[in-house]
C-alpha cells in the first residue's frame, strides 16, 4: 500500500514539474493574422494583427509593439509607395527569440494630370 502511495506522489510531482517547465521547453510563438505575405495595399494603410504566447517582448522592425495579456496585438500603420519588409521578433523571458517576416507592396497612386 505504501509503495502505491509513494508512486502516486512521485507521478503527481513529475507531472507538476513538467507543467511548470513547459514555458522553458516550448519557447515563444508568433501567429500573424494580418498582413498576408506579398499582399498589396493600394491606400498604403496596413492593419497588423496577430497573437503571441510566452512573449516578454514583441517588436516590429525593431520598435516595440504592445500586446495584451492574452497575447493579441494589433496596430494600423501607413506605408509609402513601393515594397516593404516587415520583421516581427518575439523574445521570451529566457532570451529565446523567433522572427517572422511579411513582404507588402503599396502601388503608386495614379495622378490625374492638371490642365494649365
Amino acid at each position: 500500500m505504501t509503495r502505491y502511495f509513494i508512486g502516486t506522489v512521485l507521478l503527481v510531482l513529475f507531472g507538476y514539474g513538467c507543467m511548470e517547465a513547459w514555458p522553458l521547453l516550448a519557447g515563444p510563438t508568433l501567429a500573424i493574422a494580418s498582413p498576408a505575405d506579398n499582399a498589396s495595399f493600394p491606400g498604403g494603410i496596413v492593419s497588423i494583427q496577430g497573437v503571441v504566447t510566452r512573449a516578454a517582448t514583441l517588436t516590429l522592425d525593431g520598435m516595440p509593439l504592445l500586446h495584451d495579456q492574452s497575447g493579441a496585438f494589433s496596430s494600423t500603420l501607413t506605408f509609402p509607395s513601393g515594397g516593404s519588409i516587415l520583421t516581427f521578433a518575439v523574445t521570451d523571458r529566457f532570451g529565446r527569440t523567433i522572427t517572422a517576416t511579411r513582404s507588402i507592396f503599396v502601388p503608386k497612386m495614379n495622378q490625374t494630370p492638371t490642365n494649365n
